[in-house]
Protein backbone atom coordinates (compact mmCIF):
# COMPACT_ATOMS: atom_id res chain seq x y z
CA UNK A 1 0.00 0.00 0.00
CA UNK A 2 1.35 3.45 -0.73
CA UNK A 3 1.88 5.81 1.59
CA UNK A 4 0.31 8.73 -0.48
CA UNK A 5 -3.03 6.86 0.46
CA UNK A 6 -3.72 9.45 3.16
CA UNK A 7 -3.55 13.60 2.57
CA UNK A 8 -1.16 15.81 4.89
CA UNK A 9 -4.25 16.76 6.91
CA UNK A 10 -5.38 13.03 6.99
CA UNK A 11 -1.89 12.08 8.31
CA UNK A 12 -1.48 14.94 10.95
CA UNK A 13 -4.88 13.55 12.57
CA UNK A 14 -3.66 10.50 12.72
CA UNK A 15 -0.94 11.51 14.59
CA UNK A 16 -2.85 12.52 17.47
CA UNK A 17 -4.32 8.79 17.82
CA UNK A 18 -2.41 5.51 19.31
CA UNK A 19 -1.06 4.43 15.48
CA UNK A 20 -0.12 1.05 17.58
CA UNK A 21 -2.49 -1.04 15.30
CA UNK A 22 -5.25 -0.29 13.10
CA UNK A 23 -8.19 -0.79 15.16
CA UNK A 24 -6.79 1.12 18.07
CA UNK A 25 -6.50 3.70 15.32
CA UNK A 26 -9.96 3.27 14.35
CA UNK A 27 -11.44 3.28 17.73
CA UNK A 28 -9.67 6.21 18.76
CA UNK A 29 -11.16 8.37 16.30
CA UNK A 30 -14.40 6.82 15.98
CA UNK A 31 -14.34 7.51 19.98
CA UNK A 32 -13.48 11.61 19.25
CA UNK A 33 -15.63 12.41 16.43
CA UNK A 34 -18.86 12.93 18.52
CA UNK A 35 -16.33 16.09 20.31
CA UNK A 36 -15.53 17.51 17.18
CA UNK A 37 -16.71 21.16 16.69
CA UNK A 38 -15.92 21.52 13.13
CA UNK A 39 -18.26 19.91 10.11
CA UNK A 40 -14.98 19.39 8.13
CA UNK A 41 -13.06 18.11 10.95
CA UNK A 42 -15.65 15.16 11.11
CA UNK A 43 -15.55 14.52 7.70
CA UNK A 44 -12.06 14.30 7.65
CA UNK A 45 -11.41 11.86 10.50
CA UNK A 46 -14.77 9.92 8.68
CA UNK A 47 -12.32 9.89 5.49
CA UNK A 48 -9.66 8.44 7.45
CA UNK A 49 -11.42 5.42 9.36
CA UNK A 50 -12.93 4.83 5.72
CA UNK A 51 -9.38 4.63 4.25
CA UNK A 52 -8.14 2.39 7.43
CA UNK A 53 -11.25 -0.16 7.06
CA UNK A 54 -10.14 -0.70 3.59
CA UNK A 55 -6.53 -1.57 4.20
CA UNK A 56 -5.56 -5.02 5.92
CA UNK A 57 -3.18 -4.90 9.35
CA UNK A 58 -0.50 -5.25 7.23
CA UNK A 59 -0.75 -2.57 5.04
CA UNK A 60 -1.24 -0.22 8.25
CA UNK A 61 1.67 -1.87 9.89
CA UNK A 62 3.94 -0.86 6.88
CA UNK A 63 2.89 2.76 7.20
CA UNK A 64 4.85 5.40 9.26
CA UNK A 65 3.22 8.47 10.29
CA UNK A 66 4.76 11.94 11.00
CA UNK A 67 2.77 15.17 11.62
CA UNK A 68 3.94 17.66 8.59
CA UNK A 69 6.01 20.50 9.98
CA UNK A 70 4.16 23.69 9.34
CA UNK A 71 7.63 25.39 7.92
CA UNK A 72 7.97 27.46 11.17
CA UNK A 73 11.31 27.66 12.97
CA UNK A 74 12.03 28.41 16.25
CA UNK A 75 13.97 31.77 17.07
Amino acid sequence: MNQEVFTVEEENLICIFDTESRAALIDGIRAAMPDFDEHEMTELADNVVIKLEGMTDADFSALTFCPADDGETEA
